[in-house]
């Protein structure tokens, strides 16, 4: 049940990509990620309110805030680089180099969450890596 939602996020990552590059030409790269970020907010704000996700607030564990306060720091990071890496450059550059996360998460995960990693994987991220180096150098 997983697959859908992840072909629809990747479908969503391309379509910021394009918005945010139209958007994003003669502003700041860190006001326009600001503007999107308020957007974001009050969507996922909205989205778990009306699905009554906010009743398990209290239940939230130092640990689970920890980490989720760092996942959102991260997020920021990426987002604030992103957008700058658009503002400066092309998408058909930036968006590859930004997928490369892919095989990053995938050492990470392997690294620090213990998860396995076939040899079809480790050869999915390798070519993930390659593809990057052509579409970004190309």
């Amino acid at each position: 049940m997983w697959l859908p939602y992840a072909l629809l996020s990747a479908f969503f990552a391309a379509l910021t990509a394009i918005f945010a590059k139209i958007g994003i030409k003669g502003v700041d790269s860190d006001l326009a990620t600001a503007i999107r970020t308020v957007v974001i907010l009050l969507l996922a704000w909205g989205i778990a309110i009306a699905r009554g996700a906010t009743a398990g607030l209290p239940a939230l564990t130092q640990r689970t805030w920890l980490f989720l306060v760092l996942s959102g720091l991260a997020t920021g990071a990426s987002w604030l680089c992103y957008f700058r890496a658009l503002k400066l450059g092309p998408v058909s550059r930036v968006a590859p180099v930004d997928k490369l996360s892919v095989a990053l998460a995938l050492i990470l995960a392997v690294a620090f969450l213990g998860e396995s990693l076939s040899l079809r994987g480790a050869l999915g991220a390798g070519l993930i890596l390659a593809g990057t180096v052509v579409l970004a150098w190309s």
